[in-house]
């Protein structure tokens, strides 16, 4: 199993999880967080006064498939979530040891 962890920019999630339902992947997590990378922040004027936003919003998505399904997941967000400009955000995909539902019992791919 693997777990693939997406930073995007907020205003894509919705695409991003339109994109997933096309191809079958049903469930995900979705946090809103804050960040930077290559993009440093920005600058905001506010009533005259100039202030430098060093974290900018992202949302963090996590969705948890089988091996077989990780590269569908990748290519999808990757797709829908590029904007072509800075700040589009990064792909994590990590090895999922053991996975539980709880309400069942059931276990690994069982349990996605």
């Amino acid at each position: 199993m693997k777990l693939a962890s997406a930073v995007i920019k907020p205003f894509k999630l919705d695409e991003v999880r339109e994109a997933l339902d096309r191809i079958g992947v049903h469930g995900m997590t979705a946090t809103e967080v804050q960040g930077y990378g290559r993009q440093k922040g920005h600058t905001e004027i506010y009533r005259g006064a100039e202030y430098v936003i060093k974290f900018l919003p992202k949302v963090r998505i996590e969705i948890a498939v089988p091996d077989s399904r990780a590269d569908d997941v990748v290519e999808a967000i990757e797709r829908t979530a590029r904007t072509g400009t800075t700040g589009d955000g990064k792909i994590f995909v990590t090895t999922i040891e053991r996975a539980v539902r709880i309400r069942t019992g059931e276990t690994n791919d069982d349990a996605l």
